[in-house]
């Protein structure tokens, strides 16, 4: 009756019983409003996009404020005792054919930076040829250093007013007199090129969605979905920017999460309203069908993203905050796109989803029609005919993969991974050639006195200390306040900012050095600078580690169990995704720290992983992996309640999956891989991980080591204490009875493997 009336009126509301499903009765609304949800979206899109143009963007690149380490307190004390010296600086950097002390290169340098004195923002310019300014001139006499001290630190200081220095420096630039800045604000106003990475990823869904869906019409629904939801992110962003600390590469950030995970969910919920079409549905009831099973599984594999990025929060840095934020209203956004914004747009489809073919009739399509014995059911028999030959060496490759995941190391990368067309990074590489690489990272020592006289001879005492150390380069001269009641040293270590042995040195000053020199003197000493408050992050980041993650995992096996209501899967899931990010974690130490892929994808330079880095995958790559295992879970549990055999409801729920799973990863990886050619760092690593563990996650682990576990604990799979039963919530519900012609599948209860 239901196909009939179906097929009498297509578009009519009476083709569909009311449905039971909220979200199927959400699916029906939009779809029958579907002018007034296409207007809404639409006046919300260019509210927020006016919004945040008008608001401007005040992203803030402080990776160290919120915290109270040792750097934050040296900070502090230096802005409170030396404020005339507590702004930020940059190097301008010169590299002269002729001696730098020749007299036409010392007048060109002495008349380039003494254009640079009376710019706005800037309170004083150092000058290599200036009082104390000898080691600003390298030892062969071709690279020298001007400082050009701001009136403030950080996002305090205006993009335009750096942007002003560095433009009146380089203009002095001429044949044999090359001119370079870095420093921390230069690297500020460095921002990589914003839509390129996005174009490509978007242009690769693309092609792999007219594979998939062999129809212009099918493709375009879940492009538009994920770009529009994207796009008011963007605007969001730039208005939370004002009131949080959203770092500069957090809408790259969202954007990448948001154009997967939102051509992902729209590609299910496609999937499963053409099938409802073919299957004799009219497009009310099949989108109704739709949204009440791939839509409901949407909602929870994104609500999972949510609340393992929410993980971030225990870490206690607004950077932190900013970038997880960014991702989590992206994912908001996409789903409420996808269970409001597509339906509507399904329905101006219609059954007109299918036209406009490109090339050939797909195959896959035939496959999914009921009685298809694809690919996929084939390769699930395969896998359960032999499932600890599959399910081991799938295993064996998840662990080779991981086996450079024991040589990670966490600190924060600085210039010297730049581009190479960067200022900053050329300046970093001029300031290391002439002065060694700790020059581009010196250590600051604030010393509190606790009189006015007397004081010199702890002050000399802790300065030999000091520059006796086999990791120190150099250690200046001490300066005094005018109250003489504070010294400032600073320290020039042997090794880049980013190396162990710095990081080591800064631990032996704090505990070594320091107290040895001052003991009983009553000074007391701080350690600060750019690179001790880096390393102090990376510790703070470190020992909330284990919290993160056990929050993550927990989540998600608790979320799992109330969507399954197994025992059994959701530990088994865990600990599969478990391996799948550290497969993904080995990848990323290989190519980034260890260089295997050679120069073009690190910059030309290994370095160690940003900290923050591998938390965020984690967060994100848990979330990632419950869309494949709630889409492959639940139509296995589908079949099986339905009354299909354990190895039939495993070998049905991968032949109807297998083929949207993977063209789904397909899409994922493209779009996180394409941020591989980016020009930020930290992007890369995050898109390479990303790509390789959707990739491994997808396969491997969905299509291989799953079906494999499940076939070997058979009923124990589905085993659910009565008591938990109870007491637990269950978010996925069976699917609707209207379903069952889109679920029909050839094999039978009574067939076995």
């Amino acid at each position: 009756m239901t196909t009939s009336r179906a097929a009498a009126r297509p578009d009519g509301p009476a083709a569909t019983p009311p449905p039971a499903s909220p979200l199927g009765r959400l699916g029906s609304w939009s779809y029958r409003h579907r002018r007034l949800v296409a207007a809404v979206w639409l006046l919300v899109l260019v509210l927020l996009s006016v919004a945040g143009r008008a608001a401007a963007s005040q992203f803030k690149d402080d990776l160290n404020a919120g915290s109270d380490t040792q750097s934050q307190q040296a900070a502090g004390f230096l802005r409170t005792q030396f404020p005339g010296q507590a702004g930020d600086v940059a190097q301008v950097v010169f590299q002269t054919r002729a001696p730098v002390t020749s007299a036409g290169v010392r007048s060109q340098i002495i008349r380039t930076l003494g254009g640079l004195a009376g710019l706005p923002h800037v309170v004083a310019v150092l000058s290599p040829f200036g009082p104390g300014g000898a080691n600003q001139i390298s030892p062969d006499g071709h690279i020298a250093y001007g400082v050009v001290r701001f009136d403030g630190t950080g996002d305090a200081i205006p993009d335009g007013a750096i942007q002003r220095v560095i433009t009146r420096a380089q203009a002095a630039a001429a044949p044999g007199f090359n001119v370079q800045l870095g420093g921390a604000p230069v690297q500020k106003v460095e921002k990589p090129q914003f839509g390129k990475s996005e174009a490509l990823g978007i242009l690769a869904a693309v092609v792999i969605l007219l594979l998939a869906f062999g129809s212009v019409i099918a493709m375009l629904l879940p492009i538009v979905t994920a770009i529009v939801a994207v796009a008011a992110t963007f605007g969001i962003l730039d208005v939370l920017s004002h009131a949080l600390t959203v770092p500069s590469f957090g809408p790259e950030l969202a954007a990448l999460v948001g154009l997967g995970v939102g051509i992902d969910y729209a590609l299910f919920v496609v999937t499963r309203y053409r099938g409802g079409l073919r299957s004799g549905m009219g497009p009310h009831e099949a989108v109704v069908t739709a949204m009440a099973t791939s839509g409901r599984a949407v909602v929870f594999a994104g609500s999972t993203v949510v609340l393992s990025l929410l993980g971030l929060f225990l870490l206690g840095l607004p950077f932190i905050y900013g970038a997880a934020l960014g991702a989590i209203i992206a994912v908001l956004l996409v789903m409420i796109a996808s269970v409001t914004l597509l339906p509507a747009a399904l329905g101006f489809a219609g059954r007109a989803i299918d036209r406009l073919h490109v090339g050939p009739r797909p195959r896959a399509a035939q496959a999914e029609a009921p009685g298809g014995q694809g690919f996929w059911w084939r390769w699930g028999r395969q896998v359960q005919r032999r499932p600890w030959l599959a399910g081991g060496a799938a295993i064996a490759v998840l662990v080779l993969l991981a086996v450079p995941f024991t040589s990670l190391r966490l600190a924060f990368t600085d210039a010297g991974t730049n581009p190479s067309g960067y200022t900053s990074r050329q300046a970093y590489d001029l300031l290391a050639k002439g002065f060694g690489p700790g020059s581009n990272g010196p250590l600051v020592v604030a010393l509190a006195l606790p009189g006015h006289t007397g004081q010199a001879g702890p002050v000399a005492a802790l300065r030999g200390r000091l520059a006796a150390q086999p990791d120190v380069r150099f250690v200046s001269p001490p300066q005094y306040n005018a109250a003489g009641n504070a010294a400032v040293l600073t320290v020039i270590p042997g090794t880049s900012p980013q190396d162990s042995r710095t990081s080591a040195l800064v631990q032996r000053i704090r505990t070594v050095v320091v107290p040895g020199a001052v003991a009983g003197t009553g000074v007391r000493t701080l350690v600060g600078g750019q690179t001790a408050a880096s390393i102090d992050t990376a510790g703070v980041i470190s020992r909330h580690l284990a919290l993160v993650v056990t929050f993550v995992i927990l989540l998600s096996v608790l979320l799992l169990v109330a969507a399954f209501r197994s025992v059994v899967i959701p530990v088994v899931s865990a600990l599969l995704t478990l391996l799948s990010v550290g497969a993904a974690y080995g990848v990323m130490v290989a190519v980034f720290q260890w260089g295997w892929l050679g120069t073009g994808i690190d910059n030309g330079t290994t370095a160690p992983v940003d900290p923050w880095i591998p938390l965020m995958l984690f967060a994100l790559l848990f979330g990632f992996s419950m869309d494949y295992q709630v889409f492959l879970i639940s139509r296995i549990r589908e079949e099986w309640a339905a009354g299909a055999g354990d190895s039939a409801a495993v070998t049905n729920g991968l032949a109807s999956t297998g083929r949207v799973i993977t063209s789904a990863a397909a899409i994922m990886i493209c779009v996180f891989a394409a941020f591989v050619l980016g020009d930020l760092r930290v992007l890369r690593v995050i898109g390479l991980g990303m790509a390789v563990a959707v990739l491994l996650d997808a396969t491997v682990v969905r299509m291989v080591l799953m079906p494999a576990v499940l076939q070997l604990m058979g009923r124990a799979n589905w085993w659910f204490p009565g008591r938990l039963d109870r007491a637990i919530p269950s978010f996925l519900s069976e699917a609707p009875a209207a379903t069952a012609a889109v679920t029909a599948h050839p094999i039978t209860a009574k067939e076995g493997i």
